[in-house]
């Protein structure tokens, strides 16, 4: 469980987080929603510890993420998976390779482990038999598996997926969305999702946090935010027009 304690942060005297508290829990799909600029990219980076918060706390499992040492928060990142947008896979490596890398920088088990784990990891997301393929020979579905695969290789306790459907078709996207919920029930992660897709949001979203202009406007589920009055959070969610037949037969 991660916990989010009254954190604010400012850059040249814009306030780009007020006060935001929240909790990601474990075995859910927690969510981040919001239009461009209203702090979730900032508050993630927070989370993972990549800023510091100005005020306020970031708690692991009732730890201050912030408040450990530089090797301390280190070995805390070692829990942590991210699945960057756009995947972020070395074009210079395998598939295998790509996949192997966290293992191989921060495990501490023999090469028979690391190829065994990374045959393990491609086939839970059925990928198996493309460990010699390179980026560039593999569509773009592929691609996000692959750095699924490589983001929960180490068997993290948390995953981080920023926009994990950017860039791909709807059937493939549903694809996606689809694993990150298996895998984040099967492994009892805490799962953190940034996402602008509302598909997504109506499909897994187990619990939905809504950022407006710094500030945690809205928490609830995917049956609740169709029924939500924030006016706010409304002009996104039915954006569409399929959205607005939604809502008229709600």
């Amino acid at each position: 469980m991660i916990e989010v304690k009254n954190v604010s942060k400012s850059f040249n005297g814009n306030q780009v987080l007020k006060g935001v508290s929240t909790v990601f829990e474990p075995g859910k799909v927690n969510l981040i929603i919001g239009v461009s600029g209203s702090g979730k990219s900032v508050l993630t980076k927070c989370v993972v510890g990549l800023m510091t918060p100005d005020s306020g706390g970031i708690e692991y499992d009732g730890v201050d993420f912030h408040s450990l040492k530089k090797k301390e928060m280190a070995i805390q990142r070692q829990d942590i998976g991210m699945l960057f947008q756009g995947s972020a896979l070395f074009d210079s490596m395998t598939v295998e390779e790509n996949v192997a890398f966290p293992l191989k920088m921060f495990g501490k088990i023999s090469k028979g482990e690391i190829r065994d784990r990374v045959d393990f990891v491609l086939e839970r997301v059925k990928i198996g038999g493309k460990n010699k393929l390179y980026p560039s020979e593999i569509s773009g579905g592929m691609q996000k598996r692959v750095g699924i695969a490589r983001a929960i290789a180490m068997q993290p306790k948390y995953l981080f997926c920023d926009e994990p459907n950017s860039g791909l078709d709807p059937s493939t996207s549903i694809v996606i969305d689809n694993l990150i919920q298996e895998l984040t029930e099967e492994f009892e992660m805490t799962s953190i999702v940034i996402t602008h897709d509302m598909n997504s949001v109506l499909e897994i979203g187990d619990k939905i946090n809504f950022l407006h202009q710094g500030q945690l406007e809205w928490i609830g589920s995917k049956e609740e935010i169709l029924k939500t009055d924030n006016e706010n959070l409304n002009s996104i969610v039915f954006a569409s027009e399929f959205m607005q037949l939604v809502k008229s037969k709600l």
